[in-house]
């Protein structure tokens, strides 16, 4: 059944909650319904701190910053449900898939609220929302805009998509200062930090990789961090090779994404900033080890760049045994297979300069 074919205007509510990397892989399925809909008012429901990197998004016309544990209290409940209902939502749309995202679609009182179903459709989701598509596409990205195929009756997916990621000039401007500071016009970002320690490759390889880029290639690194225990990761990989490193200072969300975009080359594992780097138009080397590429990679809709993945063999399991377990699969990327991966991006890129010179 499709949704409100005939109201070009509609009220539309988005729950994708986090994370960081998600959040951006939604962002081709609200352009695209703001391609469909132009008229609408869309509102995304968002954990803090992704609100920030979005803030200024051309296609989301406003935030409504979720509390991460809301459901566990009542007053929360009804303070959430009060807020939605006053926007008289006509549509709900939960790419996320699980209870909590499905819940504040109930709780606006939305007649049409779209969701998956299949092994997509996770927890409560499918009780709570009424409009059930099973996708047929692995990467999330693509199955967010299957979704919108109950609204507009055809194919979604198809035309040019994008991630249309704003950076502000304020935070354009505290990545200039980085640069001149530390007299960098060429420069490579590596971030060592993942949420689940499952993702996490080894601070030493990073080390080497850093020394390789700098040693070979003439490209210094910056390291990108958030929070202590990735500042010490940072610190323990800058002793490597003093010369070839600059630890970035604290940064937020905007000014993280402002840094990247002026790199040369990329290198992470499978987490936020490498999706804002593949966001921005950098390009990335990513490491996957507990997660697949081809279900979650940065890059399906990323500007005409090179990007390279790297991955030996696939962890696999359930999200909550993927996430506990020991890096086994990142392990086994050597820091040779990066110097390669780097290389082949480096060149690529050099080619193309020549190309257009």
């Amino acid at each position: 059944m499709e949704a409100n074919r005939d109201n070009t205007n509609p009220k539309i509510l988005v729950t994708r909650l986090s994370h960081i990397g998600d959040c951006i892989l939604t962002l081709p399925m609200v352009n695209r319904l703001r391609e469909m809909l132009p008229e609408s008012q869309i509102v995304w429901a968002i954990e803090s701190p992704t609100q920030k990197l979005l803030a200024e998004h051309g296609s989301v016309d406003e935030f409504i910053v979720v509390p991460k544990s809301w459901m566990k209290s009542p007053a929360n409940w009804l303070s959430l449900g009060r807020k939605l209902r006053q926007y008289n939502f006509d549509i709900c749309i939960d790419p996320q898939g699980i209870t909590k995202s499905a819940m504040l679609g109930w709780l606006s009182r939305a007649k049409v609220r779209i969701g998956a179903s299949g092994r997509w459709g996770r927890e409560l989701s499918t009780w709570l929302n009424n409009r059930l598509i099973e996708p047929t596409a692995t990467h999330l990205a693509d199955r967010s805009l299957e979704l919108l195929s109950q609204i507009s009756g055809s194919d979604a997916q198809a035309g040019i998509h994008s991630y249309d990621l704003p950076i502000p000039e304020q935070a354009l401007i505290t990545a200039n200062r980085l640069c001149n500071q530390n007299q960098l016009e060429q420069y490579a970002v590596i971030n060592p930090g993942a949420s689940w320690p499952s993702k996490r490759w080894d601070t030493q390889r990073f080390g080497s990789a850093g020394s390789y880029l700098y040693r070979n290639r003439l490209i210094r690194s910056v390291l990108t961090w958030a929070g202590p225990e990735e500042k010490a990761m940072a610190l323990e990989i800058a002793q490597f090779d003093p010369d070839a490193f600059v630890v970035a200072p604290p940064t937020t969300l905007p000014q993280l994404a402002a840094v990247i975009s002026k790199a040369s080359i990329f290198v992470g594992c499978d987490t936020g900033p490498l999706h804002i780097a593949a966001a921005v138009g950098t390009p990335c080397v990513g490491l996957y080890g507990t997660t697949r590429p081809q279900d979650s990679g940065a890059w399906p809709y990323a500007a005409p760049t090179p990007h390279v993945a790297v991955q030996k063999w696939h962890q696999s399991g359930s999200c909550r045994k993927r996430r506990s377990a020991a890096n086994d699969a990142m392990m086994d990327i050597l820091a040779a297979d990066v110097f390669k991966a780097c290389d082949q991006i480096l060149d690529e890129a050099n080619e193309q300069q020549r190309k257009s010179a």
